[in-house]
């Protein structure tokens, strides 16, 4: 993703409306307002507190505080891939904004739309080194979609408009607006302007294909044997869910998504292949592998998809739909790269398929080859005496039927809860993906709960995950946040100590969470550590530890019935792998079953 250009740019000043005279932190607000913003996770500062102060005269704006400025970024982001709309945080200078990073890193990499607004040092403090500077502008700019650092009082509600538009439109990302503190102490006049225009050759590009590329889409598909369509994140950014299923169904083509679009084509349809790529399903790695016609609908060929790219996909004619040109050709070569917003060339194929009578190409054979895969070679685990990691997400999936926003940290936990917990509706499984950032799991939970105040929301993490943002159970004690997490605990970094066991001779190189002398564990539940129900407990959320097999489910019942947040601490054992796997850089011939 590259920052949007701005050298030439217009404001619609017809409609605009002149405000009332007001400082400039009261100007940001009213902005955000009218963007519609209906919630903001913010940490005060003296930087920022100019912008607290006009919070706290309006109650068209819930502040949540985290207690922690990482915590408050993760919720915001959750926010966003709940809802679809932009998510919103906000920092003082130095510090407090640069514990927003990773949060923005995470949006930019998984394409959130999301709005960091920090507080900054005053203007003529700027470059001096003053208490709490830092050039957050220059810092962030690899990681951005566009960054702002407001000078100009009058320029301020202009900017706003633009970054709530850069953030949402084409392909989502994070965007920052810095406001020096004399910014939001200085009076005008605002005028707000009805909307921004981009004059530059990328906005002026019409991100819809063209039908001559689309009808030769349907010819690729009228004479394939064995197609499979690859779809990512970009189905759920651009609400294409709909189109999507419409265009499997009326092509007969297996679906096979991305970590990221999980959830944008129901997995318990009989097309799904589920997800695919390092720990996705074999069956579904295998088809993407001897298929002869690849349709990459809003993906980005990452690396934990293809493995080494040489071997990805060797037999397909692959078709890349994609909104952001500069994604083509930059993994993989495409052999027809189509540049459209996705919704609109999935919505068109299938209205040129109707138009002209389509029938699929016959598939009998290879939807039978796929279907023998999936009966050999489903998601599984082996029984045990003590509760398996896999065995409570397929438990909290039954007994939520389902119906239930998970979030994960980052790990083992992170592609069992993937593996384990099926997803039909888009925006129902939240996890930090492309920059795997752990800690992500509990604030995200935050976020999803406050986005969707009437759904169950579960934070399926960790124990090294949990441990990262912990304190963000005091947000939800006090803010009075519903969302539960139930932590597989294994007191190791499981996923380091999986690579460990597979490639480094199983070397422990500081992967044990606890006392290596005395490792907690099922066997040895008097050791665990740390107690995450008397820590819970502190914070005055409900914990509740289980050992026995025979409480899994009726303690996991209790969190779901409980009205308030709760931390449920699964033991499970630290020797269990993800499986199956294909090792970074190997190719799906080299997959790991057991």
């Amino acid at each position: 993703m590259k920052p949007a250009k701005r050298t030439v740019r217009t404001a619609s000043f017809a409609k605009a409306e002149i405000g009332r005279e007001m400082n400039g932190a009261d100007a940001a607000v009213e902005c955000m307002i009218r963007e519609g913003v209906d919630v903001i996770f913010a940490y005060p500062g003296g930087a920022s507190q100019e912008l607290h102060q006009s919070l706290a005269r309006t109650d068209k704006i819930r502040v949540i505080l985290p207690r922690h400025e990482q915590g408050g970024s993760f919720a915001a982001e959750a926010y966003s891939r709940a809802t679809g709309k932009v998510g919103v945080c906000m920092a003082t200078s130095g510090p407090g904004a640069t514990n927003l990073v990773s949060a923005i890193a995470d949006a930019y990499m998984d394409s959130v739309p999301l709005i960091a607004v920090t507080g900054q040092v005053r203007a003529e403090y700027i470059g001096k080194m003053a208490f709490q500077e830092t050039d957050f502008f220059g810092m962030t700019l690899p990681i951005v979609k566009h960054s702002y650092l407001v000078m100009d009082i009058h320029e301020l509600p202009r900017v706003f408009k633009e970054a709530f538009h850069l953030a949402r439109s084409g392909r989502p990302g994070p965007v920052i607006i810095d406001l020096p503190k004399n910014v939001q102490q200085a009076r005008f006049t605002p005028v707000f302007p009805a909307s921004v225009e981009f004059r530059n050759p990328t906005a002026k590009q019409d991100l819809r294909a063209p039908d001559a590329q689309l009808e030769e889409i349907i010819a690729l598909i009228s004479k394939a044997k064995k197609p499979v369509i690859y779809a990512g994140g970009g189905i759920i950014s651009s609400e294409g869910h709909r189109e999507l299923r419409a265009f499997a169904e009326k092509t007969n083509i297996p679906v096979a998504t991305t970590l990221m679009g999980v959830g944008a084509f129901p997995e318990s349809h009989p097309l799904s292949m589920q997800w695919f790529g390092m720990h996705g399903t074999a069956y579904g790695n295998w088809a993407v592998d001897e298929t002869d016609l690849l349709l990459c609908l809003g993906a980005r060929f990452d690396d934990r998809i293809t493995g080494n790219t040489a071997q990805f996909a060797t037999h397909a004619t692959i078709v890349h739909v994609d909104l952001d040109a500069s994604e083509h050709n930059k993994n993989k070569r495409a052999h027809m790269a189509v540049l459209s917003d996705v919704k609109y060339a999935l919505g068109r194929l299938n209205r040129l398929m109707a138009k002209r009578g389509f029938t699929p190409p016959d598939t009998r054979r290879w939807h039978s080859q796929i279907a023998a895969w999936r009966r050999d070679n489903p998601f599984r685990y082996d029984e045990s005496r003590h509760i398996q990691p896999q065995e409570a997400v397929k438990a909290l999936y039954e007994l939520t039927k389902g119906d239930a926003i998970i979030t994960t940290g980052v790990g083992q936990h992170q592609m069992w809860a993937a593996q384990f917990y099926r997803f039909n509706e888009p925006r129902r499984f939240i996890s930090s993906l492309g920059l795997g950032a752990m800690g992500f799991g509990y604030p995200a939970a935050l976020g999803a709960k406050v986005a969707c105040p009437h759904k169950q929301v579960i934070d399926i993490d960790g124990d090294g995950s949990f441990m990262m943002n912990i304190q963000e159970l005091a947000t939800a004690r006090i803010e009075k946040i519903a969302a539960k997490a139930m932590i597989l605990n294994n007191q190791h970094l499981g996923m380091v100590v999986q690579w460990e066991d597979r490639f480094y001779g199983s070397v422990r190189g500081n992967t044990i969470l606890g006392d290596e002398t005395n490792v907690g564990s099922p066997d040895n539940p008097d050791a665990l550590y740390p107690d995450f129900v008397k820590i819970a407990e502190g914070f005055g959320v409900k914990g509740r530890r289980v050992l026995r097999k025979a409480d899994l489910r009726p303690a996991i019942q209790e969190m779901l019935d409980h009205d308030g947040p709760y931390v449920l601490d699964v033991i499970v054992p630290y020797t269990e792998h993800v499986l199956p796997m294909i090792p970074a850089g190997k190719s799906v011939k080299e997959m790991l079953l057991k």
